[in-house]
C-alpha cells in the first residue's frame, strides 16, 4: 500500500496548536472488498465490559473523560451540552444501546468506547493527502455531518486536507465531504489526544480500530504514528 511508505508524512500538526497541548495518533487501513459486517458480538462484549467498569455517575470523575471535558471548556464548548464523542458512546452503552452505522464507523465507535478516546475516520479516496491539523484563519467553510454549512471563526483547531477541505473540527465534529460511506475502501484513522490523556491510550485506540477491521478482512500498515505540533508553522 503506497500510503504506508509515507505514513510518517501523512499528517502535520501545526505549531499554532502548541498552547492547546494536542497530539494525535494515526494509521491507514484499507480493503479491496468493502462490505457490511455485523459487529453484534463485539458490541455485546463491549456493553458487558463498560457496565462492569462504569456507572453514569462515575463517568464524571473518570480522569480520561474529565480530560476531554476540560479540553472542551478550553476551546469554548460546554461538555454538559455537547458530550465528547467517546463519553457519549459510553453513556449509550450504559443505557443498553449502541449506534450501528456501517462496518468502518462501527469499528471506530467500539474502539472509542473501549479506550475513551475520540476517533476520527476519513475517506482517503474523497480527500487529498497529506493532512494538516491547524488553527482556522477564519472564513473557512465547514460542512458537518447532519448539519448546515458553517463559516468558521478564527482560532478553531481543524483538520484540513491539501485541497483545504475542512475534514474535522478537533476533536468533536466531522465533515460530510470526507465521511465514511459503504463503498469506502481506504481510511485515515485518527485518535485525538489532549492534555491529561496518556499517549499510549491514544495509540492503542487506533490499533483497536485496525484490529476490529481485520475481522472482516481489512488490511493495515501495521504501525501507528504519533504527531505533536511541528517545530515550524
Amino acid at each position: 500500500m503506497e500510503y504506508c511508505g509515507w505514513l510518517d508524512s501523512l499528517l502535520e500538526v501545526d505549531r499554532s496548536l502548541t498552547p492547546l497541548g494536542v497530539f494525535t495518533a494515526y494509521t491507514i487501513v484499507w480493503t479491496d472488498n468493502p462490505r457490511p459486517y455485523d459487529f453484534s458480538s463485539e458490541v455485546e462484549k463491549l456493553i458487558k465490559y463498560l457496565t462492569a467498569r462504569y456507572t453514569l455517575e462515575s463517568l464524571k470523575s473518570d480522569p480520561v473523560f474529565r480530560a476531554y471535558r476540560d479540553f472542551y471548556w478550553r476551546i469554548g464548548i460546554d461538555p454538559t451540552k455537547i458530550r465528547p464523542s467517546s463519553e457519549a458512546l459510553v453513556r449509550r452503552a450504559l443505557r443498553g444501546s449502541f449506534p450501528r452505522i456501517n462496518t468502518v464507523v462501527d469499528a471506530g465507535n467500539i474502539a472509542s468506547a473501549y479506550m475513551g478516546v475520540p476517533i476520527g475516520l476519513y475517506d482517503v479516496g474523497r480527500s487529498t493527502p497529506p493532512y494538516r491539523l491547524t488553527s482556522s484563519s477564519g472564513g473557512e467553510v465547514f460542512n458537518p455531518i447532519g448539519g448546515k454549512q458553517e463559516i468558521l471563526p478564527k482560532g478553531i483547531p481543524i483538520l484540513v486536507d491539501s485541497s483545504n477541505i475542512v475534514m474535522h473540527l478537533y476533536p468533536h465534529r466531522d465533515s460530510v465531504e470526507t465521511a465514511i460511506r459503504e463503498d469506502t475502501s481506504i481510511v485515515f484513522v485518527l485518535g485525538a489526544g489532549v492534555p491529561g490523556v496518556e499517549e499510549v491510550r491514544v495509540v492503542e485506540s487506533v490499533k483497536k480500530v485496525a484490529e476490529l477491521l481485520s475481522i472482516p478482512g481489512w488490511s493495515s500498515c501495521g504501525k501507528v504514528i504519533v504527531k505533536k505540533p511541528a517545530l515550524r508553522s
